[in-house]
């Protein structure tokens, strides 16, 4: 697939950290008090259940998914870990990953960073495939400072096309008459395997999408969000998290009680 212009890959980018936020705790990490529930798997010739299995354990698609605790805000992040239920609704809601509000979309598309090297992008295949929820431009900046694996590498994309393709989760097989996790893998929604994985991340295919430049789209976030202020200078990026923080305990109580 032909990536259109939006940025020249032989080009250093700008230096993006002055405007990062790393304090900031993605939405879709688990804290420390949001433990891993257990849960007994039982199978049969059809696929795994759980021993005690409640209407919420699967989604609409009927997949099973693991069980987590929901309280965000409390102990402390588990940064890397991502929270199953928060990841799928982000992924369904198109959210941002780090602040819980609307990802950015315009007519261009959807913003979304992948891991890759801008500078090597005939190893690109021609879809992407990935775990990461969409994000808003101010968090996309903090994301490029404060992510380990974006600071090494990172491409924006507009994204104009894409759908959930799949999940990723333990995979089971019987072993006699009980199920055994015998591999970690993404699996297709229509793949037979898919009534034998156990989920925690819902996965997007990014079918069609633009290259673009971070820092130009920063700024023409800063031109569309400008509003006047009073008592001093404009600050770097709308500070939109701190609303949407009051707001992150409702949300997350909506995501076990539907999709």
């Amino acid at each position: 697939m032909a990536e259109q212009g939006g940025m020249d890959v032989g080009t250093e980018r700008p230096p993006l950290g002055v405007f990062a936020r790393p304090d900031v705790v993605p939405y879709i990490t688990r804290w420390s008090s949001e433990r891993i529930l257990p849960a007994v798997v039982l199978a049969d010739d059809r696929g795994i259940r759980y021993a005690d299995e409640l209407p919420h354990d699967r989604d609409a698609r009927g997949i099973l998914w693991k069980r987590v605790g929901l309280s965000p805000g409390k102990g402390r992040p588990v940064f890397g870990d991502v929270h199953f239920l928060r990841q799928r609704r982000a992924m369904r809601k198109l959210l941002c990953q780090v602040c819980g509000g609307p990802a950015d979309r315009t007519e261009d598309g959807t913003l979304w960073l992948v891991g890759e090297d801008a500078d090597d992008r005939e190893t690109w295949s021609a879809e992407f495939i990935t775990g990461h929820p969409p994000l808003c431009v101010p968090c996309a900046v903090t994301s490029v400072r404060a992510c380990p694996h974006l600071r090494e590498r990172y491409v924006a994309l507009r994204v104009r096309t894409f759908e959930l393709g799949g999940v990723q989760g333990a995979l089971y097989r019987l072993h006699g008459h009980l199920p055994v996790a015998y591999s970690a893998d993404g699996v297709p929604f229509d793949s037979w395997r898919v009534h034998w994985v156990l989920a925690g991340q819902l996965i997007m295919r990014l079918r069609a999408y633009t290259l673009v430049d971070l820092a130009a789209e920063h700024a023409a976030y800063m031109r569309r969000t400008a509003r006047p202020m009073t008592g001093g200078d404009q600050a770097p990026f709308p500070d939109h998290r701190a609303d949407r923080t009051k707001a992150l305990d409702g949300r997350c109580a909506q995501v076990v009680g539907g999709e």
